[in-house]
């Protein structure tokens, strides 16, 4: 969920002074564009957001807000549940599926034509486990593996099998260490042993939608500090392949700015050239790209508005550039689309006590630079065959 500060306060106002002259237009101007949607679409890409189902445990928006679902409905093609798809929302118990929250984003996205996304099967992470699978007891020896994997493969064969309209699925999320690359140990990978564990996920996951995209997601990020990160993403890729494992793509969280705790070294530098090298090797292994959590963290920006505003566009402009450069970046997918509803706000709050501007749209629900930014990334990007 996280990635390392991207700018040093006075790198990001130069960048910034930058970005306005080139965006320029102002909110009004962005509110006449195609949306962001039918600008994406029409080079080969999707744009669409995370979001919430509402105000219990939401962090990127509520359906309770009107203004909010509008904005959905304006830009999005496609949706994709915060939380509600993750065990500690979806599973209370080894025996139950709480898919009602889930169910409620799903019928949204249906009667707008919007296309819903999967995320995630498994959150191979053991803070973001609910309690009672933190402490199952799988057995011993060869019944532990056996027993963990039917518990994972039944998991996932359900959940599949209850959003049949999803085509892309966040298999499995942010199971490298940030700190020295390694692979996280859960109470699955204890009993079935780590590769198996996450070959297991998404072989069920092909089993259960053949023909549906399925993304290894993790939060590397292209600034100074996140070395150890993406090494340790490569290995696990490069594990896959050689396994076979049926992964389709990465997910690239894409949080700009959001410092990493992990990476205490950050110097807030975006590593342009350490960056296109790793995208060059993932994309080497075959693999297609998605940005799948994007927003723009303004913990360390001036309190100007328009100046925070303008170095985030320019900033984000620069970033997405370069990975829609690449034609197998096939999404782009906001985390939340108004500020106020950011996880962010609570996540990494401002020493000043401002609120975060890290989303496309003002409190107000106007269109931001950050907004045109993107708008204008698509439109210089090239088209996908």
């Amino acid at each position: 969920m996280t990635s390392s500060s991207i700018l040093s306060r006075r790198q990001a106002l130069a960048l910034g002074l930058a970005g306005a002259a080139v965006l320029g237009g102002g909110s009004a101007q962005a509110a006449q564009t195609p949306s962001l949607a039918k600008l994406a679409k029409a080079k080969g890409v999707q744009f669409g957001s995370a979001v919430g189902a509402g105000p219990t445990g939401s962090l990127t928006g509520s359906f309770e807000d009107a203004r909010y679902r509008q904005v959905l409905i304006n830009e999005c093609g496609v949706l994709v549940p915060e939380n509600e798809l993750k065990w500690y929302v979806l599973r209370p118990d080894a025996e139950t599926f709480a898919f009602e929250r889930a169910d409620r984003i799903a019928a949204f996205a249906q009667q707008n034509d919007i296309a819903l996304r999967g995320h995630t099967l498994l959150w191979h992470h053991p803070q973001w486990f609910p309690a009672w699978l933190k402490a199952h007891d799988f057995g011993k020896g060869p019944a532990a593996a056996a027993n963990a994997e039917a518990m994972l493969v039944d998991h996932i064969t359900k959940v599949v099998a209850h959003y049949p309209q999803i085509r892309s699925w966040d298999v499995v999320n942010e199971t490298v260490d940030p700190k020295d690359g390694s692979v996280r140990h859960t109470v699955f990978s204890d009993a079935m042993g780590q590769a198996q564990t996450l070959d297991v996920a998404f072989h069920a996951a092909r089993a259960a939608a053949p023909k549906t995209q399925l993304v290894y997601n993790d939060y590397m990020g292209w600034e100074a500090g996140n070395e150890a990160h993406r090494a340790g993403v490569l290995k696990l890729l490069e594990g896959f392949r050689k396994r076979g494992a049926p992964v389709d793509a990465l997910g690239v969280q894409s949080h700009l700015g959001t410092e990493d705790p992990a990476a205490p070294g950050s110097l807030g530098r975006p590593q342009e050239k350490a960056w296109r090298a790793f995208i060059d090797e993932v994309t080497g292994m075959g693999y297609d790209l998605l940005i799948t959590e994007f927003d723009v963290n303004d913990h360390d920006l001036p309190p100007g508005v328009a100046a925070r505003d303008a170095s985030e566009a320019a900033v984000a402009k620069g970033y997405l550039d370069l990975m829609l450069d690449y034609r197998q970046t096939k999404a782009v997918l906001a985390w939340g689309m108004v500020d106020k509803y950011s996880w962010l706000q609570t996540f990494t709050p401002r020493k000043d006590g401002l609120a975060k501007r890290a989303t496309l749209y003002d409190d107000a629900y106007r269109p931001k630079p950050l907004r045109q930014a993107v708008a204008a990334a698509f439109r210089a990007a090239p088209e996908r065959t």
